[in-house]
């Protein structure tokens, strides 16, 4: 970055500071990181307990927020290697999600038919850690008409992380302020569907092992994962599609949905059955 440019830059940084918090320094954080690089889209999701993802602040246009966020929201996300990576407390910083994926995540099903349906290139995010053990994550999307991040867009947007750090949080606690989340696992009902996924017909042993194909892993990572040779895989996934009446990896995750829009909670907008297995 020249003088000039970084001049302007942090110029911006004091412009951004006095917006009022809220979704008014949020976009002003969007406009201002796109000064580093381009960026298609963003959206802020905040993982908080048992509490369904939050989407804090987006700038999708509303055709593609039914993607993004309506549907994310109804269960796929359990397969986000950003959702997972929250789960193990990633510490903050900013983060490819190539980093996360496993070894098959980009042909596994839950990439060919969902994650491919967004249109995305390439996903950058900021972790930030939030009050009470909430993980506030930025993506930074691309589409496939944008080429990858370069190695010197990301070493600039990494400079960013305070400055974001400070607007997320405040942002957050803004909401909490006033509009306080329902004490309620929200998401009690889709985490229970996903963990007793199968479990009228399935041992617990093919359980772990349908959550892992799910999520993108391959049978050898699956066999890495729970110690047990990728040969035992094979014949725990041909006795698993057995059970369950499918006959691939593509039904798996269109049977799963299917599961996860019966259990959406009442007054939310269910993903239509099938929707990510056509």
């Amino acid at each position: 970055m020249r003088h000039k440019e970084l001049k302007h830059w942090t110029a911006g940084v004091a412009h951004l500071l006095a917006l009022p918090s809220g979704r008014a320094r949020l976009l002003g954080l969007s406009q201002w990181l796109k000064q580093i690089c381009h960026v298609d889209h963003f959206v802020l999701f905040v993982y908080e307990g048992n509490h369904r993802p939050l989407a804090l602040f987006d700038t999708f246009p509303a055709d593609k927020r039914k993607v993004y966020v309506d549907d994310y929201q109804v269960g796929p996300y359990l397969l986000d290697p950003f959702y997972l990576a929250c789960t193990r407390n990633q510490p903050p910083g900013l983060w490819r999600l190539r980093q996360f994926a496993p070894d098959h995540f980009y042909l596994g099903e839950y990439y060919l038919n969902y994650y491919q349906l967004t249109g995305l290139a390439e996903e950058v995010a900021f972790f930030v850690d939030l009050a009470d053990g909430a993980k506030g994550v930025l993506s930074l999307m691309r589409s496939t008409a944008s080429p990858t991040y370069s190695r010197d867009e990301l070493q600039l947007l990494d400079c960013a992380q305070q400055v974001v750090e400070e607007v997320v949080q405040e942002a957050w606690q803004q909401r909490r302020d006033q509009q306080p989340r329902p004490a309620q696992d929200l998401d009690h009902q889709i985490r229970a569907a996903f963990e007793q996924f199968g479990a009228h017909s399935l041992t617990a042993r093919e359980q772990e092992i349908v959550q892992l194909l799910l999520r993108g892993h391959s049978s050898a990572s699956v066999a890495e994962q729970l110690a047990i040779s990728p040969g035992t895989v094979k014949i725990h996934r041909k006795n698993i599609y057995a059970k369950l009446g499918i006959g691939s990896q593509a039904e798996l995750l269109g049977l799963f949905i299917r599961e996860l829009s019966g259990s959406a909670v009442e007054g939310e907008s269910p993903l239509p059955a099938g929707a990510l297995s056509q």
